[in-house]
């Protein structure tokens, strides 16, 4: 039996409406869990507070968040949570009397990637007081432009709480044969707009420095969709 003309339309319109409708209706739903969200660390507590989801109260959290500080980096400005408004935030440990700067050299190669993107800052933070003096000529090395990577040093009695209560890494200075020495965590930090740390990667294990170079872009569309839908 032979369809007519009109029902082999019919028949063609429906499969060829079938693709339209999983990419324009199906789609942007996959679209919307592309992105998994990173993990906030550190020390969380249940607020008072609450928000809804589809009509449901949900009790509010507080995260840990990075502490204010007020820093000198390698032009001898001061860098605050202040002069990072709205920045994301890829962070280091260092001296420059250092035998390894692994590190340094990594995030120098990192931040010439992002060198005209103004929303990824990159800090690296000395464990040494004497750095002080030293960190002009040592960014200099690495031509580390103050403003995209930013070089700190400050006194022990700032730098050090901020290290371990702050950005909890683990630093000691050890003075053993009269010659300074520092233990600490030689990993790399990954900060959001609220000061919240996103990522903790180790410099040693390649999969997390591929996984670093990805979740800043995860947290870079993260950011972008939340100015988006005005949160």
């Amino acid at each position: 039996m032979k369809r007519s003309p009109v029902k082999k339309v019919l028949i063609l319109v429906s499969i060829l409406a079938i693709p339209g409708f999983l990419f324009f209706y199906l789609l942007p739903q996959f679209a919307k869990n592309r992105y998994k969200s990173l993990p906030v660390f550190g020390e969380k507590t249940v607020a008072s507070t609450f928000h809804s989801v589809k009509g449901k109260k949900i009790p509010d959290t507080i995260y840990h968040q990075i502490p204010d500080f007020s820093l000198i980096n390698q032009k001898g400005d001061s860098v605050t949570w202040a002069s990072l408004k709205d920045k994301i935030v890829v962070l280091n440990l260092f001296y420059t009397d250092a035998k390894n700067n692994d590190v340094i050299q990594y995030i120098k190669q990192l931040s010439e990637g992002y060198e005209k993107k103004p929303l990824v800052r990159f800090l690296s933070l000395s464990v040494n007081p004497d750095d002080k003096t030293k960190i002009s000529d040592f960014a200099a090395q690495f031509n580390a432009k103050p403003g995209k990577w930013d070089l700190l040093a400050g006194d022990t009695a700032s730098t050090y709480p901020l290290i371990r209560n702050g950005l909890l890494l683990d630093v000691i200075r050890d003075d053993a044969d009269h010659k300074s020495n520092f233990i600490f965590g030689n990993k790399i930090l990954l900060v959001d707009v609220q000061h919240r740390i996103r990522g903790i990667y180790e410099i040693e294990n390649p999969d997390a420095i591929g996984r670093l170079e990805d979740e800043i872009k995860v947290l870079i569309a993260e950011y972008l969709r939340t100015l988006k839908d005005g949160r």
